[in-house]
């Protein structure tokens, strides 16, 4: 005799054994609350496009600066992104022994100093790498190194906040390249169509028309939406580490190939 499926959890009930689960809340709030203070307070340095000491502010408004917002507006989304691949190995984390581990005050110094370094030499990326890292560092403080181990992924993904795309050109410009020749050899050897290269630009023979390969369609809006997503689906369907790199390398190819057809239109 067939036993009656086990009736699923309501959400509210989930969330509050997973709560429950987690010793010292209080302690590790309560330096988040702090390590956030910090950067908001001290944070920034450059004082240049905004005129703010809180580097969070100046997260925000890198996402939103003119010319490069859609380039890195997924930064908005990634703290949610991470949010729920927690919740879905809530399982896994709450059978985790968890004990105070004292050598991640090292590693939460380690994070410090590189926001020292990033505020001193006035290069907030450098702060917001620190400022990722530390919240990571806090949660092997309070919940213990086992913690740190299994959610590296997904606390990877916070990298994903970063924004590039104002400093990206020694990666656009080469992806840009190889766009253009991919898209030269398509058109002339497969197509039929006698177009020439020079540099970034693509002409017909007699140079009546051309078309440019931009910034926006080197394939780096593509190659950072496929490496999010390669990253998070090697990480949730393999456990060997050499198919998650795999996975993780294929989005390089991917989003030159995805871009190459289409770039010169």
């Amino acid at each position: 005799m067939s036993s009656a499926p086990a009736k699923q959890k309501p959400f509210t009930t989930e969330l509050r054994e997973f709560w429950d689960a987690l010793p010292d809340k209080g302690l590790f709030f309560a330096l988040l609350a702090a390590w956030l203070a910090l950067f908001h307070l001290a944070g920034n340095s450059t004082f240049g496009y905004w005129n703010t000491p809180s580097l969070l502010k100046w997260l925000v408004s890198a996402y939103d600066f003119p010319g490069f917002a859609s380039d890195d507006s997924h930064g908005f989304f990634m703290p949610f992104v991470v949010l729920a691949l927690l919740w879905w190995k809530r399982e896994e984390l709450i059978a985790l022994p968890k004990r105070t581990w004292w050598p991640g005050l090292l590693l939460l110094a380690g994070a410090l100093l590189l926001h020292l370094l990033g505020y001193l030499v006035q290069q907030p990326r450098l702060s917001i790498v620190s400022l990722f890292a530390g919240v990571y560092c806090l949660t092997g403080l309070v919940w213990g190194p086992r913690w740190m181990a299994a959610t590296f992924f997904p606390m990877v993904l916070l990298s994903f906040c970063l924004p590039i795309a104002s400093i990206s050109e020694p990666v656009t410009f080469p992806l840009r390249m190889i766009v253009t020749k991919l898209s030269v050899g398509i058109g002339h050897n497969v197509l039929g169509i006698d177009v020439v290269r020079d540099g970034s630009r693509i002409f017909d023979s007699a140079r009546t028309f051309q078309y440019d390969v931009a910034p926006a369609c080197s394939g780096i809006r593509s190659l950072t939406s496929l490496l999010a997503l390669t990253t998070i689906y090697g990480f949730v369907t393999f456990r060997t580490w050499w198919k998650q790199l795999t996975m993780v390398l294929l989005a390089v190819p991917l989003a030159v190939a995805a871009t190459s057809p289409a770039s010169p239109a």
